[in-house]
């Protein structure tokens, strides 16, 4: 089994300012760079909506052969103002990878994304197709009201993870257990931190409990405190909003990808991501290199996960060199 590459440390990180918002402070990216800056360009995506990079996430390249990109998108990690809404959208995301492009003045890169991250790389591979070298995906979203409904709605995830859906709904009002999302976002952005951070460790238990595959039930630290609310925020925005994307189906668009090399990687047990996500989109985009992890989930940590991952980044390099 293949594992992560050891540590490394940014050669360069910085801030890019985009536009200004009402409040007149603007939308600041995080960019790092870290392996070899004449390697092979790649560019990692992180999921969520909402969540950020993390050291971790530079290790699934060998650093001697990538020069490896990675940025907390708007409102995420480093990017300020942190859990901010207005400007928002995949849309913006877009804009903002190819101004990355741009600013580092790379004429092709590797796309890198799991989850959330590959429905952006989709997204940004259909609007400049010229400028994707290659694919990565893992655990594809495709983003459809039904893909997020299988995690925030009764009838989906729900019913394997019974007991945990009671307790993220159990105390709803009953016109919102069916559909919580609405009823959370509304706690999210409520003007009382208590109330904001329990609804979002309510939420972060409901998502942990189903994103991995485990030998005994999710137990939360004790002492844990939950997890950034911008996260949470971030993330039921763009479920809200059906990831901003409902006029324009990624599947439709699928055949203007077929040309560029891609691997799409996915877990069998899947619960946050089911498989047939990946396969709809192997089934149309039939040149991609599919393969499925046996005894594995949502999450990009599992073993099974990581040795398909870093083999793809391998066996890429040998590829596209």
């Amino acid at each position: 089994m293949r594992e992560l590459y050891p540590d490394i440390t940014p050669f360069q990180s910085e801030w890019l300012t985009m536009e200004n918002l009402n409040s007149g402070s603007p939308h600041r990216v995080y960019v790092e760079q870290c392996g070899n800056p004449e390697g092979i360009p790649v560019l990692f995506l992180h999921g969520g909506p909402g969540s950020g990079c993390g050291e971790h996430h530079r290790r699934y390249f060998d650093p001697d052969i990538y020069h490896i990109i990675l940025f907390d998108q708007r409102g995420c990690g480093r990017s300020e103002p942190l859990g901010e809404l207005q400007n928002n959208t995949t849309q913006d995301l877009v804009r903002d990878m190819e101004a990355i492009r741009q600013h580092l003045d790379i004429d092709q890169w590797l796309l890198f994304g799991g989850s959330w991250g590959a429905t952006l790389a989709l997204c940004y591979a259909r609007d400049y197709p010229q400028f994707v070298r290659a694919m990565i995906l893992r655990g594809t979203f495709l983003g459809r009201r039904h893909d997020i409904e299988w995690v925030y709605a009764e009838g989906g995830a729900s019913r394997i993870f019974r007991d945990s859906w009671q307790r993220l709904t159990e105390d709803l009002p009953v016109d919102q257990q069916q559909k919580p999302l609405s009823y959370y976002f509304q706690q999210l952005t409520d003007n009382d931190e208590q109330t904001r951070l329990q609804a979002a460790k309510t939420l972060q238990h409901w998502e942990a409990t189903i994103v991995k595959m485990r030998d005994a039930e999710y137990q939360p630290e004790p002492d844990a405190s939950p997890g950034p609310l911008a996260h949470s925020r971030i993330q039921l925005h763009y479920a809200l909003n059906d990831c901003f994307i409902a006029d324009r189906p990624i599947l439709n668009d699928v055949e203007n990808l077929r040309h560029i090399p891609a691997d799409i990687i996915h877990g069998r047990y899947d619960m946050v991501c089911p498989f047939e996500q990946s396969w709809e989109l192997h089934q149309a985009w039939p040149e991609s290199r599919f393969e499925v992890v046996s005894l594995a989930g949502h999450a990009a940590g599992e073993p099974g996960i990581v040795d398909a991952l870093v083999r793809a980044t391998d066996s890429m390099a040998q590829r596209l060199s």
